[in-house]
């Protein structure tokens, strides 16, 4: 067993505060990883408040984990110590369903293993990368190209793919006209990767303020969502949307921007469900759909695209005691664009 600090939640209404816990030994497939880095997503703060329902404590949350190979098990021939690596949102899935055949280990029929916060297949409860080191199966390990920043890199196991994955799903390209709807987290790298991808990027946004950061971003285009007659103009002008937003927002507004056989894509979970009128879908046969994150091989995927693209998150590297002043910070969307936590401080 391996001594691990960490910060982690205790309830669902004290900050989070330091935690010591015992990982386990690594097995055969087993990769030990010293972690490095881990970034702060909206759903850890979901998950530690009990948001969502089903959260148990003691909870060390994190799922965007860049690291270094410290040991692997005997069986292991992909890694070796000293290697740069990361894991993302799962850990673990049956591997013999439909879709983990096909890679997509997310939609696991049994259901899949989360990096924390989730019943593993052995009995534990999984805790995640607010921690020194972590302990996962070597095929939900994923190599991090060195040309990356590895705090950059971060928050590309999550924001990063679950954008890059319905992106890919749509075969968004050159020709393509795409809207973000949100310029956090999410958003920021939905633009940054339909950028890079060919497509022509417009940025959705409540805020006239984030229309400079927009087009530093790659978006060649900026429409505020509060200007009625903005988005009247705007009517069937896209081919997909990405929304990115969490909060309670008009969907059928957006819907009406979606062209002819377009499509939106849901990524954030408003609190309540939203409301949807049938003739958004059926005046010009839209499609609404959602998208959860990626497998592990579309990770990978992504990971590589980023490294040949030079893209990384933008972000705000804090120590480990400031966990509960950043997530504070992200409710009021105070950070440009992920908070990553130097895993270092929790060493010293």
């Amino acid at each position: 067993m391996t001594e691990t600090r960490a910060y982690a939640a205790f309830d669902a209404t004290s900050p989070l505060r330091p935690y010591a816990f015992q990982r386990r030994e690594p097995g055969p497939h087993d990769v030990q990883i010293d972690i490095l880095f881990c970034g702060i997503c909206h759903s850890d703060v979901h998950q530690a408040r009990n948001e969502w329902g089903g959260s148990a404590y003691p909870m060390v949350p994190g799922h965007e984990i860049v690291g270094q190979v410290a040991r692997v098990g005997a069986a292991v021939k992909s890694f070796r110590a000293g290697e740069r690596v990361g894991v993302g949102c799962l850990v673990n899935s049956c591997g013999a369903c439909v879709a983990c055949k096909r890679g997509d280990e997310q939609y696991c029929s049994g259901g899949p293993v989360f990096t924390y916060n989730s019943p593993d297949r052995d009995g534990s409860r999984t805790q995640g990368g607010y921690s020194t080191s972590v302990v996962v199966d070597e095929k939900f390990v994923l190599r991090v190209p060195e040309s990356l920043s590895p705090a950059a890199a971060a928050p590309l196991l999550c924001a990063g793919i679950t954008t890059y994955s319905p992106l890919r799903k749509w075969k968004v390209g050159k020709g393509h006209r795409v809207a973000v709807v949100g310029l956090g987290g999410l958003g920021h790298m939905g633009v940054k990767l339909g950028a890079a991808l060919g497509a022509e990027v417009t940025l959705i946004s409540t805020s006239p303020k984030k229309k400079a950061d927009a087009e530093r971003l790659g978006a060649t285009g900026f429409l505020l969502s509060s200007d009625a007659q903005a988005m009247s103009a705007a009517s069937g002008k896209f081919d997909f949307i990405l929304d990115t937003v969490s909060a309670e927002h008009d969907i059928n507004a957006l819907l009406s921007t979606v062209a002819l056989d377009g499509t939106m894509v849901l990524l954030g979970v408003p609190p309540t469900p939203p409301s949807i009128a049938a003739f958004a879908l059926i005046d010009k046969r839209r499609s609404l759909a959602g998208s959860l994150i990626g497998g592990i091989r579309e990770t990978q995927e992504m990971l590589d695209f980023c490294a040949a693209h030079k893209l990384g998150s933008d972000v705000e590297v804090i120590a480990a005691h400031q966990v509960n002043e950043a997530y504070e910070r992200m409710l009021r969307s105070d950070v440009k664009y992920r908070f990553v936590i130097d895993i270092s401080s929790l060493r010293q």
